[in-house]
């Protein structure tokens, strides 16, 4: 029998805790990238947007409409889930709960819910039932914004957190494996709602500890450059709100979508209506989308009866013989894993040499990345930029994205104690993003030393994080 020094003990434990945190993120970069493959591969799915608004005209329905309007005598999931069969899709992604925020499952978080209509049914389980029985995968669509639950702009509190978390871990617990999560009316200049108002990395974090594979894309990803993947596992493209995907020069797994009718929710002109032309769609849109790494997933409506007109299904049995192949990678390009924490950078006080005219030290750390910090070319010295987090925090990573014919090399170094200290860090480049990860480090400040390669440096962000691994 041997002894075990305490030393030694104490190691073991560390290591054991170490592993029981990690598990604990439920975040695994290996489980993620075979996620992102996944998703690609799939190459074209169903997203069905129906709720409140179908009944209503409008695809932002009254947040407070009467219970007693929601009636789909004729509901048929089934039927929906044969409509992207026969267009060759992959799957299928519900609007679970939209922007005026009624829940179409089964939810406890709220009496104002689908159970509490004439349907009383729990749509949710039903398309996952169709869906799945039918031989296709399943992905899940829930909105931040809430405007029946006040969940809405310089207004969220900690229960409107706790319901946020609560409604998703139903969805993630009660309805089998969800392959993504699309999240929508978060961090979009529509929506108001921050990464930090709702955190961003609470909720990452939570979807991955309950399901592993989940990936969780945002919708208003699009709003950040495309060299990168913040806040998002899957980078988004909402092509109605003018987001397109660059055919030639992604590098990132993404998704695509768009309405096949004029609207995301039905209308009564929808039956009468001329969807969109089939050919353009797969010929434009889905095949070289697929040849760039990218899913595309086109929206059908359910009528007010709950099924998919006749103009909508004989558009997808159109496409069914226009689309015949879907991607098979079998890796995708390298890149860096996303970025999801909290940004400790964004507009702490921010100190540079000497800018060039307007484009002052502020323009990097503003959460605009169509602003930028321009040094001035005059300057003989040292070009160098600076952030003081006016008190000692901890951090492991530094994403500077620059401008995108003004690439620079940068030296790190922060401040501790009093005293600099520098940090012996490679950038990863992903265009015209430099990504720095690194042990955790605690610093007051952190400086820049920049060698310009074209005479002036030109940042439109800097993004410092501590990030959970």
């Amino acid at each position: 029998m041997f002894k075990i020094s305490r030393a030694l003990l104490y190691c073991l434990s560390f290591i054991l805790l170490g592993n029981t945190l990690f598990a604990q993120s439920g975040f695994s970069k290996k489980i993620l990238e075979q996620s992102q493959l996944d998703f690609v591969n799939l190459g074209f799915g169903m997203f069905i947007h129906y709720g409140m608004p179908t009944f209503m005209e409008q695809d932002w329905s009254d947040p407070n409409a009467a219970l007693e309007l929601f009636k789909s005598p004729k509901l048929n999931a089934d039927q929906w889930a044969k409509a992207a069969k026969a267009a060759n899709m992959s799957y299928g992604c519900l609007t679970t709960k939209h922007h005026s925020g009624f829940p179409i499952w089964n939810t406890k978080t709220t009496d104002y819910n689908v159970m509490n209509t004439p349907l009383h049914r729990d749509v949710v389980k039903e398309f996952t039932d169709a869906f799945r029985k039918n031989g296709l995968r399943v992905m899940l669509y829930y909105s931040i914004l809430d405007m029946h639950q006040g969940i809405r702009p310089h207004n969220i509190t900690k229960a409107h957190i706790k319901l946020i978390k609560d409604q998703l871990t139903e969805l993630l617990t009660q309805y089998g494996e969800i392959d993504a999560l699309v999240i929508d009316g978060w961090d979009a200049p529509w929506s108001r709602i921050s990464y930090d108002d709702v955190p961003f990395d609470d909720i990452y974090y939570l979807v991955k500890s309950l399901q592993q594979k989940c990936l969780l894309m945002d919708l208003n990803s699009a709003k950040y450059p495309g060299d990168a993947l913040f806040y998002t596992d899957i980078k988004s493209y909402e092509q109605g709100a003018g987001q397109f995907i660059s055919k030639e020069h992604n590098k990132l797994p993404a998704m695509a979508c768009l309405p096949l009718q004029q609207n995301w929710f039905w209308k009564t002109s929808f039956p009468n209506t001329p969807v969109k032309n089939v050919n353009e769609l797969v010929e434009k849109f889905v095949i070289p989308y697929n040849n760039a790494y990218c899913n595309f997933m086109l929206n059908v409506a359910p009528n007010s009866d709950g099924l998919m007109d006749q103009n909508a299904l004989d558009a997808l049995k159109t496409i069914g013989t226009l689309y015949k192949n879907k991607p098979n990678y079998s890796s995708l390009p390298s890149y860096q894993a996303p970025i999801v924490d909290h940004n400790i950078a964004k507009q702490v006080p921010s100190y540079s040499s000497w800018s060039d005219d307007m484009n002052i030290m502020d323009f990097a750390n503003d959460d605009n990345f169509g602003s930028a910090w321009v040094s001035n070319p005059a300057v003989k010295g040292e070009v160098w930029y600076e952030l003081d987090f006016e008190r000692s925090k901890p951090f492991n990573s530094v994403v500077i994205t620059e401008g995108k014919d003004n690439p620079s090399l940068y030296n790190l170094s922060y401040l501790k104690d009093g005293k600099w200290h520098p940090l012996a860090v490679t950038a990863v480049q992903q265009g015209r993003i430099k990504i720095f990860r690194f042990d955790e480090v605690l610093g007051q400040k952190l400086r820049f030393s920049i060698k310009p390669e074209k005479g002036h440096a030109v940042v439109n962000e800097i993004g410092v994080y501590q990030e959970r691994r």
